[in-house]
This record gives structure tokens, C-alpha cells and sequence, in this order.
């Protein structure tokens, strides 16, 4: 992501394992990359002033085993402190000024990952380091009993 007048350039990594075809729900999967993504560069954007290198943003994908894969994206930001990330993904929580978001991407993705896609996601975070964000997924959706 280039350089411009109101930020310096946020590098984008990405380390690719070679997955394998995921059962998922793509649309609804998406939209979560998407709001980690833009949550990363908000983080980024807010000590862009800062930061004397460029913001990063580093995207991993691995195979856990013949289950899971796990997908990792993590920004160099000011991290945030543990009352903060203990909230993250409650509805309606952000700490974003006003206008700025509705606190409910989080929320939304937390849904899609754990209930849709029966998955996992976590935080870790580190002041003064940046925050990852972690999403597990099955290779396959496991259908629910009906009785």
C-alpha cells in the first residue's frame, strides 16, 4: 500500500502455506479478511506519525493438520491493552472516534469464524508491538445432526 500525503506506506507480507480446499462460506469469509484488514491500517494509520519505518501488515496461512488451517494477520500498531482486547469482539464495542466505526465488525467476524464456520478466533496483542488476530477453521463443515 503506497505512500501518500496523510500516511506513510503500510508493507504488506504474505507468507502462503500451501492450503488445502477449505469448505467455507467465501462471501462471509471475506468480509472478515476485510475487517481485520482495515482494523489492521486504522491501527497502522493511528502511529503512522510515529513510526520511522513503514506500517506492516504480515498475512499467514498454514495447515494445522488434515482438520484445521489457520490464518494469521497481524499489524505492527500501537497494540492495545488487555481491557481493551478482553471487548473486542462484543457488539457495539470500538475504539474508534465517532463516525469512524460501529463497533460491530469484530462482532460480525467473531460470529462468521466461531458459529457459522464453527471455528476459532483470538487475539494477542502487545503494547507498543501490534496485534495478531488468529482464525482457525475445519477443512470441512460439519453438518448438524437433525432429529
Amino acid at each position: 500500500m503506497k505512500a501518500n500525503a496523510e500516511r506513510l506506506e503500510i508493507e504488506v507480507i504474505r507468507d502462503f502455506g500451501d492450503l488445502p480446499l477449505v469448505e467455507c462460506y467465501p462471501g462471509q469469509l471475506n468480509q472478515v479478511f476485510m475487517n481485520l484488514l482495515t482494523n489492521a491500517i486504522d491501527a497502522i494509520e493511528e502511529v503512522s506519525a510515529n513510526l520511522n519505518n513503514c506500517g506492516r501488515i504480515v498475512i499467514r496461512t498454514c495447515i494445522i493438520d488434515s482438520r484445521w488451517v489457520k490464518i494469521a494477520i497481524a499489524d505492527n500498531g500501537l497494540g492495545m491493552p488487555e481491557h481493551v482486547r478482553q471487548k473486542i469482539f462484543d457488539p457495539f464495542f470500538t475504539t474508534k472516534p465517532i463516525g469512524k466505526g460501529t463497533g460491530m465488525g469484530m462482532s460480525i467476524s467473531y460470529q462468521i469464524i466461531v458459529e457459522k464456520h464453527r471455528g476459532k478466533l483470538d487475539c494477542c496483542s502487545t503494547i507498543g508491538e501490534g496485534t495478531e488476530l488468529v482464525i482457525h477453521i475445519p477443512v470441512k463443515q460439519q453438518v448438524a445432526n437433525e432429529k
